[in-house]
């Protein structure tokens, strides 16, 4: 996708949550939006475009996605949370030594 029209997309979107008079509620809008309507490929490369100073991305769409990542938060990886293996019954199919 062409980045140029994902920062008019993205845009249209900030003007329309702009009227809302709750900013709080107008920048989580943007960001809720983007995150449920755009594929993950455009969210990545609009939030890189974004990151790397994308000057052409209005005030308000900047802070929201600064705000409300559009991105998902990788969970740390947690070795216990992995199932413990139980021990193989002679009924599993396991062959006796």
């Amino acid at each position: 996708m062409n980045t140029h029209n994902l920062v008019t997309m993205a845009n249209q979107i900030g003007v329309f949550f702009e009227a809302m008079p709750d900013r709080d509620e107008a920048l989580h809008g943007i960001s809720d939006h983007i995150r449920r309507f755009w594929a993950p490929r455009m969210r990545n490369e609009f939030t890189t475009y974004v990151e790397q100073g994308g000057a052409d991305v209005s005030s308000i769409v900047r802070l929201a996605i600064e705000s409300y990542p559009v991105l998902p938060t990788p969970t740390p990886f947690d070795p216990d949370d992995l199932p413990v293996p139980r021990e193989r019954h002679r009924l599993d199919g396991a062959s006796e030594s």
